[in-house]
């Protein structure tokens, strides 16, 4: 597996929130096997419950029946999941409600605000508009033709996310959108429609507490 996608290594330069639930089990994981990479396994095992809730669900003596995970890797599973279902029990309240795009921009102004290039940050959203996590999608120069539309809504896909926010930097500071920025909303909520995740909004951030949003103007929805 090349360095640069191993679940470690891009956790260390994306953050974990930016893993997907494969890349976050294969490091609880470790090791995989002489014929399989630990992210294989992940995927296998996630694949064998039908989703990450089956294998919390699952016992220690299911999670063995899996070629490739023994007591000690089962027991990793299980002690990782646990630590965060007791975290959502001890604040239910821990993944923010978007109800509006103030909220949306609040959230990402912390992380955007003040980078010197742009980045392309992708917020999942659950069926109830809380935010299940951020992701980084492109840093550098972000316009359409740089841009792969199916690489907004992998993580989407991946956590069954049905709906999504975009956003992006303008480091200059102005919000004002772009003919690109425009053209990727479009091909993005269309790409959305036909994948059943709704795409709620693109904002721009800018400078201190600026920021656009593309829906409330009409661009490109």
């Amino acid at each position: 597996m090349p360095v640069a996608d191993r679940p470690r290594e891009r956790l260390e330069y994306y953050g974990a929130s930016a893993l997907s639930n494969a890349e976050l089990l294969a490091i609880a994981l470790r090791t995989g096997s002489a014929k399989e990479n630990v992210l294989s396994l992940a995927q296998r095992v996630i694949n064998a419950f039908e989703g990450l809730p089956g294998v919390a669900r699952a016992s220690i003596a299911e999670l063995c029946t899996v070629d490739g995970i023994g007591l000690a890797k089962a027991s990793q599973i299980l002690a990782s999941l646990e630590l965060g279902k007791r975290l959502v029990a001890a604040d239910s309240d821990a993944r923010p409600h978007i109800g509006s795009p103030a909220d949306a921009a609040n959230i990402l102004a912390a992380g955007m605000v003040g980078l010197t290039q742009e980045e392309l940050h992708v917020l999942l959203l659950d069926t109830r508009n809380r935010l299940q996590r951020r992701i980084i999608v492109y840093r550098g120069n972000v316009n359409s033709s740089m841009i792969r539309i199916s690489e907004l809504f992998r993580d989407a896909i991946r956590d069954n996310a049905p709906a999504i926010i975009l956003a992006h930097n303008h480091p200059a500071g102005d919000v004002s959108p772009s003919a690109d920025d425009i053209a990727v909303t479009k091909d993005a909520v269309r790409a959305g429609q036909l994948l059943d995740i709704q795409v709620l909004d693109h904002l721009i951030i800018g400078r201190g507490q600026t920021f656009l949003s593309m829906k409330e103007r009409g661009l490109g929805f």
